[in-house]
């Protein structure tokens, strides 16, 4: 095992983000990290898949204990010196959960945005404007909707972020 210079994680998570990210210095070098991560994936018995491409490692939970809301965790391997690095850290949904989450978002508020012309258009032309209103209230009723599902879905896998957590740490 090297020697770590600084394990201090960067905290840029707060309750309002759903993708929390972190960054930790090391004492080795950029090769020397992604090495350990490439022996431990190909290990039968290793507890995660995983996969290295270009200095970013994905880290995934078994198909086994996968779930909708199962986390990922990106890990990117900055090289700083020869014997040095930095790892940047990203836990999140699976790319495919975050893709649909995004494209339902988008939907929302391009929704939104519709229904705002179309209830100027309604004013303008002096014709009933319940259906904009009521879409007015309901599609951000739904865009909080959507936030809270987000959370509740990180808190059902906050036990597995926990496991990928320490079989980063256990790798470094």
């Amino acid at each position: 095992m090297s020697s770590k210079k600084n394990l201090l994680i960067e905290k840029r998570n707060s309750e309002l983000f759903l993708r929390p990210r972190f960054s930790i210095d090391l004492d080795e070098s950029y090769t020397a990290v992604l090495e350990r991560f490439s022996n431990e994936f190909k290990k039968e018995e290793t507890a995660f898949r995983g996969n290295i491409v270009d200095g970013h490692i994905f880290i995934s939970v078994p198909k086994k204990d996968e779930h909708f809301w199962s986390p990922q965790l990106h890990l990117e391997a900055v090289e700083v010196s020869a014997n040095a690095c930095k790892l940047k850290g990203l836990f999140g949904p699976t790319p495919q959960v975050w893709t649909l989450f995004m494209f339902v978002h988008f939907v929302v508020g391009i929704s939104f945005l519709g229904f705002c012309v179309l209830l100027y258009t309604k004013l303008s032309l002096k014709e009933s404007v319940v259906l904009p209103v009521i879409m007015l209230v309901i599609l951000p009723l739904l865009w909080l909707l959507l936030y809270f599902l987000g959370k509740v879905g990180k808190d059902t896998g906050k036990s597995q972020m926990k496991k990928l957590h320490d079989f980063m740490i256990k790798n470094i």
